[in-house]
């Protein structure tokens, strides 16, 4: 069988928690999404034990996401616990940077490298009601916070959605013109639980128009690359530069290097997955190392075989599985 993935699989995003204390419109709409009652999220030393055992697998870099991972309880405990762990080159969050102001300095010390911030618009206005909080200032305090501490490059993911912050685009891509920020914009893909229009959809081609018709030609770069599939650019005398993320309009299954870690211990291979490996179930039951590396090495190959084409959902809140 032709492999579908034809790169390592070396990176795994770990969602800490299902809560938020945001509550964006494109992530739970519907605002229906069920909490996982406590018992159910991995504790500390269980992601500490699949962290470790991964790593003998090939794993070396970690995510951690949510939810929200900086409202989860010692998060700056479980930094410290995985940063040190062998065969773990990178460690990186994911946040929406309500919170980052007050940890950036601790995230960093405990020996975490770098941030993404979720930020959708430049407008405290639009902001609020992207996520339903005039919180606008705090998340650009955690960024300029996060800059200054050394949490770099610092990479801000905008979710362009038609009516509701395409405007923003010119903003948000100045932003890289004034600061060491990779600015990233992600088209909008939709979930069985997202209710919006298929004609709430952007493509990146037009993203990058209008950012082209504002600020003149890009030019490619390999400034801010990392572990996805995002491609880089730079407008001309830039501080940063400007990312696409294309999952709705580009495939790049074949290049995916990265597995998932839901906050209730399922392993998923793509974000779309429709199956997944309970992994906490096999935890709690007693299974001893070997046994885990052996479930862990057959994840790692079927992945290699796996596509969002053939194994494909949409019915998931995005909240729950870290995105």
């Amino acid at each position: 069988m032709k492999k579908m993935c034809e790169t390592s699989i070396d990176y795994l995003r770990i969602s800490v928690t299902d809560r938020c204390n945001l509550r964006c419109i494109y992530c739970d709409p519907l605002q229906d999404c069920e909490f996982m009652p406590r018992k159910e999220i991995l504790t500390f030393e269980e992601i500490h034990r699949i962290v470790e055992l991964f790593a003998q697998c090939g794993i070396t870099k970690i995510r951690l996401t949510g939810g929200e991972p900086l409202i989860r309880t010692n998060i700056v405990q479980l930094v410290r616990q995985l940063a040190p762990i062998r065969g773990i080159d990178e460690l990186t969050l994911t946040t929406n940077g309500v919170l980052l102001e007050s940890m950036a300095a601790e995230l960093k010390a405990a020996g975490l490298k770098r941030v993404n911030v979720s930020l959708d618009t430049t407008s405290r206005g639009n902001y609020k009601q992207i996520t339903g909080f005039d919180l606008f200032e705090k998340v650009m305090k955690g960024i300029y916070k996060a800059l200054e501490v050394g949490l770099k490059p610092v990479k801000m993911n905008s979710v362009i959605i038609q009516g509701v912050n395409v405007s923003q685009v010119p903003a948000l891509a100045r932003m890289s013109v004034e600061l060491p920020v990779a600015a990233r914009f992600i088209e909008y893909c939709p979930t069985g639980r997202n209710t919006r229009p298929a004609s709430s959809y952007v493509p990146n081609s037009e993203v990058r128009r209008i950012i082209e018709h504002k600020f003149g030609p890009l030019t490619s770069t390999l400034s801010a690359r990392g572990n996805g599939p995002a491609m880089y650019f730079k407008i001309a005398d830039s501080a940063g530069c400007i990312g696409f993320i294309s999952g709705a309009s580009g495939f790049f299954c074949r290049s995916c290097n990265r597995l998932r870690l839901t906050s209730d211990g399922n392993v998923r291979p793509c974000l779309y997955s429709a199956h997944s490996y309970d992994l906490k179930g096999l935890i709690r039951g007693g299974a001893n190392d070997r046994q885990v590396l052996d479930l862990l090495k057959r994840i790692i190959a079927e992945k290699k075989n796996f596509t969002k084409l053939n194994s494909f959902t949409e019915d998931f809140c995005m909240r729950s599985v870290g995105g």
